[in-house]
C-alpha cells in the first residue's frame, strides 16, 4: 500500500518535471489542433458563466446581503445542531405590507386614513406571497439546473480535460526516455501511454462538445426565466390596479365626509378650573392658574437596553455571526432560539452563542 503511494506521487512528479520542462525549457510537446483549444476556451467561458449566473440571480431574487448572510448563518446552525430549519428570505414588500396593516388597526375602522393603510398592507402581502413563488420558480426551474450543470456535466468536462493534460506528459516524457540511450521504456508501454492519451482526448472533446451544444435546453431555461419574471409582473399589476381603484373611492369618500365644526375644550368643561377656585365658576380664564396642591407624578425609570457582556472571545466561523471579546458590552436585538442570540457592537450585526455571554438587560 505504501510502495503504491510512493509510486503514485512519482508518477504525479515526473509529470510536474515534464510539465516545467515544456514551459521553462522549450522543450516541444504533443501539440492539439485549433479546434480543440477554441474548444477549450468556450467550455471555460461557458464554466465562468454558470458560476456567475447562479450568484447573480441569488443577488436579484435576494438583495439585501445582511439577510442572506443572516440566512446562511441560521442554516449553518441547524445543520450543526441536527435540525433543519425553514429559514425565508423575508421579502420587502411584506415587511412593509405588515407595518401597514399594523398601523391601520391602531387607527381604528373610524378613520379612512387607517382604512386604506390596511388596504395598502394586504395588498403589499400579497405581492410579497407572489414574490416568494417567483422565489421557488426560478430555484426550481432556473437554479437548480444551473446548479446541476455545474456540479455533474462541468465537473466531468473538467476532470477529462485534467486527465487528458496528465496522459499528454505522460506520454511525451515516455517517448522521450526511449530516444535517450540506455532506456529500458518499451515499444508496448509507449503505445499503452498514446492509447490512454487518445482516450481521454476522446472523451474531452465529446464533453465539451456535448456541454457546449445544449443550446435548446439552456435557452429553454433562460426562456422559463422571463416568463417566471413576467407572470410575477403580470400579477403585481392586478393587484395594484385594484389597490389604486379602492384608494381613490376611499379618497373620495374622505372628501365627501361632511365637515364638523371642533370646539377645543377648556379647563372649566373638564372641571379642573372650578376645582381650584373651590367649585365656583371661574371669571378669568385667562388668570395665571393656582400651583397645583397635588403632587407631580414620580418618573418612570428609562427604559433599558437588553445587553450582555462577554464572558469569553468569539471568532466567526460562519458569515453572519458576530465577533467580540471578553468584557464586550453587547447589544441584543433578539433571540433565534435556545442556543443563539442576534446582537449588534460596533456598528455591526451578528450571531451568537448564547453561553459565551452574560445577560444584563433581558430582551423584553
Amino acid at each position: 500500500m505504501a510502495f503504491s503511494g510512493f509510486a503514485g506521487l512519482k508518477k504525479q512528479f515526473n509529470k510536474a518535471n515534464q510539465f516545467m520542462n515544456e514551459k521553462i525549457g522549450g522543450v516541444e510537446g504533443t501539440k492539439l489542433d485549433h479546434d480543440f483549444f477554441e474548444m477549450e476556451a468556450k467550455t471555460d467561458v461557458m464554466c465562468e458563466l454558470v458560476d456567475d449566473l447562479q450568484i447573480k440571480t441569488k443577488e436579484f431574487l435576494h438583495p439585501n446581503p445582511a439577510s442572506r448572510a443572516k440566512m446562511s448563518a441560521v442554516k449553518g446552525i441547524g445543520k450543526l445542531s441536527g435540525q433543519a430549519k425553514a429559514s425565508t428570505y423575508p421579502q420587502p414588500e411584506g415587511v412593509l405590507g405588515e407595518a401597514m396593516v399594523g398601523h391601520g388597526k391602531k387607527l381604528g375602522e373610524e378613520s379612512y386614513y387607517g382604512m386604506a393603510l390596511i388596504e395598502t398592507g394586504e395588498s403589499m402581502k400579497q405581492i410579497a406571497d407572489i414574490k416568494y413563488n417567483l422565489d421557488d420558480n426560478m430555484k426550481m426551474n432556473f437554479l437548480e439546473p444551473l446548479h446541476t450543470l455545474s456540479t455533474k456535466d462541468i465537473k466531468e468536462v473538467q476532470h477529462h480535460r485534467k486527465k487528458l493534460q496528465g496522459r499528454r506528459l505522460d506520454f511525451d516524457c515516455k517517448k522521450r526516455k526511449k530516444d535517450k540511450a540506455g532506456s529500458h521504456v518499451t515499444d508496448e508501454e509507449i503505445k499503452m501511454a498514446e492509447d490512454k492519451f487518445a482516450e481521454s482526448l476522446q472523451l474531452a472533446q465529446m464533453g465539451m462538445h456535448n456541454l457546449l451544444e445544449n443550446d435548446v435546453e439552456q435557452i429553454s431555461q433562460l426562456a422559463t426565466f422571463a416568463d417566471n419574471l413576467l407572470d410575477y409582473h403580470k400579477q403585481c399589476c392586478e393587484i395594484l390596479d385594484v389597490l389604486v381603484s379602492t384608494l381613490n373611492e376611499k379618497k373620495d369618500e374622505a372628501a365627501t365626509r361632511p365637515k364638523q365644526d371642533f370646539v377645543p375644550k377648556t379647563l372649566s368643561d373638564l372641571g379642573v378650573a372650578d376645582t381650584l377656585n373651590g367649585g365656583l365658576p371661574s371669571t378669568n380664564v385667562s388668570a395665571s392658574p393656582l400651583p397645583s396642591p397635588m403632587k407631580s407624578p414620580a418618573r418612570s425609570p428609562m427604559l433599558q437596553t437588553p445587553s450582555a457582556v462577554a464572558l469569553y472571545d468569539f471568532e466567526p466561523e460562519n458569515p453572519g455571526e458576530l465577533g467580540f471579546s471578553e468584557g464586550d458590552n453587547i447589544t441584543l436585538t433578539q433571540r433565534i432560539d435556545e442556543n443563539w442570540f442576534e446582537g449588534s457592537l460596533n456598528g455591526k450585526t451578528g450571531l451568537f452563542p448564547v453561553s459565551y455571554v452574560n445577560v444584563t438587560v433581558p430582551l423584553p
